[in-house]
């Protein structure tokens, strides 16, 4: 069965939309559990989210009391989540949860001879702005160069993985912008699907251009520095 977990801050006016989306997906996936992680709204995102509990019996809502970040975000909700296969996408309603069949059945093909994979969700045609087009474009194939993890665009939110891979890797804030990378670390097979992308409709970006990047550069140099020293899990003997 599929978790979706969805990061969420200050996004009261996408939440009901792209719920009853994930709700569809669900009706020929099989999502039995969303979890949305309120990152410190200072809106009514959380207000939101409990009164459509009632309507969503598979809704569950885990609660930041102040503002850490999408890293610490999605790591609160894969935690707490009961399934072992995970769906991630973003709150802004960009993600189209349709896709997250795309992904399943790549999933569903290749995992009899390699279960540890993660499926990677790819921009076909991103709309954004011409400045986040650029800034995503450099920041893409600079990491791409230096950390050799074969994915174009690792920005996508819209990702398929196994619970268990993913609370194996090391934690750090923004290690979100780095998971195929940190995945292969791990020795977990990347599979990268073309997916949607949608301009959003309500609310603007809490995410700034020049803020990512001065932020990025050091956590490049970072995970290079782990790919460097790949992790051998050690035997167990009892």
């Amino acid at each position: 069965m599929i978790s979706v977990v969805v990061p969420v801050m200050n996004e009261e006016e996408n939440i009901a939309s792209l719920l009853a989306e994930i709700a569809t997906a669900a009706e020929t996936l099989p999502i039995s559990e969303i979890i949305y992680v309120d990152d410190g709204s200072t809106d009514a995102t959380l207000f939101t989210l409990q009164s459509l509990k009632q309507h969503y019996k598979s809704l569950r809502v885990v609660q930041h009391d102040k503002r850490s970040g999408q890293s610490a975000a999605m790591w609160a909700g894969v935690k707490a989540a009961g399934n072992d296969l995970i769906a991630t996408l973003d709150g802004d309603g960009q993600n189209n949860p349709a896709d997250i069949r795309l992904l399943y059945d790549v999933y569903e093909k290749y995992k009899k001879s390699n279960p540890k994979m993660m499926v990677v969700g790819q921009r076909e045609k991103r709309n954004d702005n011409l400045g986040r087009r650029l800034a995503s474009r450099f920041a893409n194939k600079l990491r791409a160069s230096i950390l050799k993890d074969g994915t174009r665009d690792t920005g996508c939110s819209l990702k398929l993985f196994r619970r268990k891979d993913y609370l194996s890797l090391p934690y750090f804030n923004h290690m979100h912008r780095f998971l195929p990378a940190l995945m292969m670390r791990e020795g977990v097979q990347l599979k990268h699907v073309d997916v949607s992308h949608r301009s959003r409709q309500h609310g603007v970006s809490k995410y700034g251009n020049f803020s990512r990047a001065v932020v990025g550069i050091t956590d490049l140099i970072g995970v290079w520095w782990l790919q460097s020293r790949p992790y051998t899990h050690p035997t167990i003997i009892e």
